[in-house]
């Protein structure tokens, strides 16, 4: 991965919806230190505490409060903020929260594409969009091999298939309206695993149940412990979006579908994730299994990420342990009472493999010398 990605966003105007949420966070914060210029289109933080707040970044962005399935607020502040770059992250993404509210699961995750893309259409100012879904848009035949991008979407529950539709719907987008002889806009969609990392308080995630547990003193309680998934650390698929963004705002032919996941090695079972969790916290923290039987959800899912390695030389830059390690690190560092905005700040430049730099909301809140 090319990592001059702070000189490509210093000054660059752009749009990410859905940054109050666990990964929008992470991605705001990001583009912050690198110097962008972001507006953030969201509801208000999902849970509380949340990483928005613990961060404070409604100081540092321009900040708008809306829901995506709202097109009128969403064109208004696409006609002010005039964004070059835009980062679709806004979803309702918790597959047991689709089988509760399948109707807002659609409504947000598919008609909220719509509306983004309808404003990109409608601004000519964008030139490059990255939309996020999920490995769980592929029909899940739960086979050993990694799903590739030309493999059928057809997810089984309504949060992942939704997704699958959000895909469809930036497929029919890209060749009606920005493909050959149209507008020069570059976009595409970004496949990713499931994400860990400091600071996601969502329910019915696996991290976030070993956080509660741990700062209760209490064993973690898990469904399904033998489950497969692709777990990555959040600054690894996020970097991956920048860099589509960044590469194909010079080179749009490269704007199409890019699965995003860790390598083999980090595919783990449930349970193995939860061990890494309790032996990285300590104090004997341990887990347990509920074999309480709940709605339909996959127990294997890999994919084959050939294709973004080989178009961006990309790899990702953290291993399972080294993601759990952060994790922990970033949690009792938030427990103790630490500044938690320096402490995500070092956190991202170290995975980057980058030096600090004084970052630009900072530099912007200094009074001229």
């Amino acid at each position: 991965m090319k990592m001059n990605l702070p000189e490509f966003y210093r000054g660059k105007k752009v749009l990410v919806t859905g940054n109050t949420g666990f990964k929008g966070a992470w991605l705001t914060r990001m583009l912050t230190l690198f110097g962008a210029e972001v507006t953030g289109f969201a509801l208000e933080p999902p849970t509380d505490p949340s990483l928005f707040r613990i961060l404070r970044l409604e100081e540092t962005v321009d900040q708008v409060y809306g829901d995506v399935r709202d097109l009128p607020r969403l064109a208004e502040t696409f006609r002010r903020a005039r964004p070059e770059i835009v980062l679709h992250l806004a979803a309702q993404p918790i597959v047991l929260e689709s089988y509760r509210d399948p109707v807002g699961t659609y409504g947000t995750n598919v008609m909220g594409t719509v509306n983004v893309l309808e404003c990109v259409r409608l601004t000519d100012s964008v030139r490059s969009v990255v939309n996020v879904t999920t490995d769980k848009v592929y029909l899940n035949r739960e086979w050993e091999y990694g799903y590739r991008e030309t493999d059928r979407l057809d997810g089984f529950d309504p949060y992942s298939n939704s997704k699958s539709c959000s895909e469809l719907v930036t497929a029919s987008y890209r060749r009606s309206f920005f493909g050959e002889g149209e507008r020069k806009c570059a976009v595409s969609t970004c496949r990713a695993g499931n994400v860990i990392g400091g600071g996601d308080f969502a329910k019915d995630r696996i991290v976030p149940d070993c956080v509660r547990a741990a700062l209760a003193g209490e064993p973690v309680i898990l469904r399904n412990p033998y489950s497969t998934r692709p777990y990555q650390h959040v600054a690894d698929p996020l970097l991956v979006y920048l860099t589509v963004a960044m590469e194909q705002w010079e080179a749009p032919e490269l704007a199409g579908s890019y699965n995003v996941g860790p390598d083999d090695r980090d595919c783990a079972e449930t349970g193995r994730l939860a061990s890494l969790f309790c032996e990285e916290w300590g104090h004997g923290m341990e887990w347990k299994t509920n074999r309480k039987r709940g709605p339909h959800e996959a127990n294997f899912l890999k994919l084959d990420c050939s294709k973004i390695k080989r178009t961006f030389g990309w790899k990702p830059r953290l291993h399972i342990e080294d993601a759990v390690e952060k994790t922990v690190e970033w949690t009792k560092a938030w427990r103790d009472g630490a500044d938690m905005r320096a402490v995500t700040d070092r956190q991202i430049w170290k995975i980057c493999g980058l030096r600090p730099k004084q970052d630009h909301d900072e530099r912007k809140a200094r009074p001229d010398d």
